[in-house]
C-alpha cells in the first residue's frame, strides 16, 4: 500500500510539473505573439494605394520587394493574424492577391502579389486619440513617361482666362473626420459629407462661364495638409476653399462658420479648438509624426506667410462675402470671419478660407447635412459669395474682368473694389500699391471719407 501511495504522489507531482510546463509554454507563445492584426483596410488614391494594418499593440516590421513576378513582402515580428485578408477590395489597386503565413512560430509574413511595379513606403503610427496603433504601407505608382508638346509645357497666354477655385474636401481615407449620429445602418462621417458638398460646389463653378473648379480630393483617400495647399499653388488657383463639417465638445454648438488664417492666435475658443483638431489630422492620416526632414521648408513657409498681408486681406474679404451669403441658408455660428492657425490655410500666395458648413456633432445639423438638398443649398450659397467677391475684385486678365470692363481685360485700366467694414483709403492704397492721391483723383473724391458698400475704381497700371 505504501508503494502504491508513493507512486500516486509521484504521478500527481509529475502531472503538476507537466501542467506548469504547458502553461509556461502557452504563456511564452502568447508573449511571443504579443500583437495582433485586428483589421486590414485599403484605399486607392490617384497616385498611390494605402494599406493599413490595425494593430492591438506596437510591432516591429520590415519589407522588401521581389520581382519575376512582382511581389512585396511584409514581415511583422511577434504578430498573429486575426483579420480576414480575403475581404479586401483589391480592384483598381496594383495588388492582385494577399497571402499570409506564420514564420518562426510567432512572426507574421504578408505577401502582396502585384500586378505592376510600385515604390513602397512604410511607417508605424502610434495610438492617437480614438485611433489604435497602425502600420501603414503606401504603394506609389511608377510615374508614367508622358510626351507633351511645347504648347502644353509652355501654356499660351490668354487675356480671358478662367478664375481657378481649388476646392478641398477635408479628411478622407482612414481619417473619417468628425462623427455624427447614426442614420440607418451607419454613423454620418465628416469626410463623406464634405466630399459631397465639394463635388456639388465644383459642378456649380464649372457650369459658370469664366470659372474653373479643381477638386483637391476626388475620392475616399487621405492627403496630407501641406500637400493640399501645395496643390492649390500648383494649379495657380485664385482661391483655395477647404470644406469641413466639424464637431465640438458641446453637442449644443451649432451654426456655419468661415475661417481665415490667424498670424497671432485664434479669435475664439471654438476657432482655437477646431484648428487644433484639424491640424491633428496629419497624425491620424499618417504624416505629422513620421518625418522631420521638411521642417526647414515649413518654417520658411510660415515666415513667408507672415509677410503676405495682401493674401490674408483677400482671404478675409472673400470670407466675409461667403459668410454673408451662407446666412441665407444656414444659421451662423459667428457673424464675422474668424481666424485660427489652420495648417491647411498657410499658403503664402493663394487666398485661402476654411468653411465649416455646420457642426456634425449637433443632431439637428447632422440631419440637415445628411440631406442632399441642404448640401446643394450650402454649395449654392458658397459660390454666390465667391462670385460676388470676384465680380467686385476680378483678377486682371480673366474673363470676369474682361466682361465687367465692357470688353477690356483691366490689365492697363482699373478694377472695382467694394468698401468693406474697417477699410480706409490708406489701407486700400497700400493693398494695391497705389497712392491715396491716385485713388482720390480716379474716383473724383475731394476727401478721405468713404462708406461700407461704396465702390472704388483702383488703377492697375
Amino acid at each position: 500500500m505504501t508503494g502504491a501511495v508513493g507512486d500516486k504522489q509521484r504521478w500527481n507531482i509529475s502531472t503538476f510539473v507537466l501542467l506548469l510546463c504547458l502553461l509556461a509554454l502557452l504563456g511564452s507563445q502568447k508573449l511571443q505573439a504579443a500583437a495582433a492584426v485586428e483589421g486590414l483596410r485599403i484605399w486607392r488614391a490617384p497616385d498611390h494605394t494605402r494599406l493599413v494594418f490595425d494593430l492591438s499593440a506596437p510591432v516591429e516590421h520590415s519589407l522588401f520587394s521581389l520581382d519575376n513576378p512582382e511581389r512585396l513582402v511584409i514581415d511583422l515580428k511577434q504578430t498573429r493574424l486575426q483579420a480576414d485578408v480575403t475581404a479586401l477590395a483589391l480592384d483598381k489597386s496594383p495588388i492582385g492577391k494577399v497571402r499570409t503565413a506564420v514564420r518562426h512560430g510567432s512572426d507574421l509574413r504578408v505577401v502582396l502579389d502585384l500586378n505592376s511595379r510600385v515604390q513602397p513606403k512604410s511607417f508605424f503610427l502610434q495610438k492617437h486619440g480614438d485611433n489604435d496603433d497602425r502600420l501603414v504601407i503606401d504603394l506609389f505608382d511608377q510615374a508614367a513617361v508622358v510626351e507633351r508638346t511645347v504648347a502644353e509645357v509652355v501654356p499660351q497666354s490668354s487675356s480671358r482666362r478662367d478664375i481657378v477655385i481649388a476646392i478641398d474636401a477635408g479628411h478622407g481615407g482612414e481619417d473619417p473626420g468628425a462623427l455624427g449620429p447614426r442614420f440607418g445602418s451607419r454613423r454620418i462621417q465628416e469626410k463623406d459629407v464634405v466630399l459631397a458638398i465639394s463635388q456639388q460646389l465644383a459642378a456649380l463653378i464649372n457650369r459658370e462661364k469664366g470659372y474653373k473648379a479643381e477638386l483637391v480630393r476626388t475620392g475616399d483617400y487621405y492627403i496630407p495638409l501641406r500637400k493640399r495647399r501645395d496643390r492649390a499653388r500648383e494649379l495657380r488657383a485664385d482661391l483655395f476653399v477647404s470644406i469641413h463639417a466639424d464637431a465640438f465638445k458641446h453637442h449644443q454648438a451649432n451654426g456655419a462658420s468661415v475661417y481665415a488664417l490667424s498670424r497671432s492666435g485664434a479669435t475664439s475658443e471654438t476657432a482655437r479648438f477646431l484648428a487644433e483638431k484639424e491640424n491633428e489630422a496629419d497624425l491620424i492620416g499618417g504624416v505629422g509624426s513620421v518625418s522631420l526632414d521638411d521642417k526647414d521648408e515649413v518654417l520658411r513657409g510660415v515666415l513667408v506667410d507672415l509677410s503676405m498681408t495682401a493674401t490674408l486681406g483677400s482671404s478675409l474679404q472673400v470670407g466675409e462675402r461667403v459668410l454673408k451669403s451662407m446666412d441665407s441658408v444656414a444659421r451662423l455660428h459667428k457673424q464675422q470671419v474668424e481666424q485660427a492657425g489652420f495648417a491647411v490655410l498657410k499658403s503664402p500666395d493663394v487666398p485661402s478660407i476654411l468653411v465649416e458648413t455646420g457642426f456634425i456633432s449637433n443632431p439637428d445639423e447632422a440631419k440637415k447635412l445628411n440631406s442632399q438638398f441642404y448640401r446643394q443649398s450650402l454649395a449654392n450659397s458658397i459660390f454666390k459669395g465667391i462670385k460676388e467677391h470676384f465680380y467686385a475684385m476680378p483678377p486682371a486678365g480673366t474673363y470676369i474682368a474682361w466682361q465687367k470692363n465692357g470688353g477690356d481685360d483691366g490689365s492697363g485700366q482699373h478694377v472695382e473694389y467694394v468698401i468693406a467694414k474697417g477699410d480706409t483709403l490708406s489701407t486700400i492704397a497700400r493693398r494695391y500699391d497705389v497712392s491715396v492721391s491716385q485713388l482720390l483723383k480716379v474716383n473724383g473724391l475731394s476727401g478721405s471719407t468713404i462708406r461700407v458698400g461704396q465702390r472704388l475704381l483702383i488703377p492697375t497700371s
